[in-house]
């Protein structure tokens, strides 16, 4: 099961995220359109840590998304990569859950 941090979008001036629990609609990986609806544009795919990726907005930052806290501190502490922020909608899933 992979867990989505989303941005409310009832909350106007403070950014609550909502965690949830999503299962692919097949019942073993998530199809492109999929991600795509969970993240709302086009997607990134970066690894992490434990057999775990983390889906993103390709175009978050550049199109000014909110931060995602919980998702900042997951990449933080489980990329191979520096330090980084993450905005708009994240999705955690293993990876074989992306194809």
């Amino acid at each position: 099961m992979a867990t989505l941090y989303r941005i409310a979008k009832d909350d106007v001036l403070f950014q609550t995220i909502v965690k949830e629990e999503v299962q692919p609609k097949n019942g073993t990986d998530f199809s492109l359109e999929e991600l795509q609806g969970y993240i709302g544009g086009h997607i990134e795919i970066v690894p992490l840590t434990k057999d775990r990726l983390m889906i993103v907005d390709e175009e978050g930052k550049l199109n000014g998304l909110p931060l995602n806290i919980p998702a900042t501190k997951i990449y933080n502490d489980e990329s191979f990569c520096v330090t980084d922020t993450i905005v708009g909608n994240a999705l955690v899933c293993k990876r074989s859950e992306v194809r």
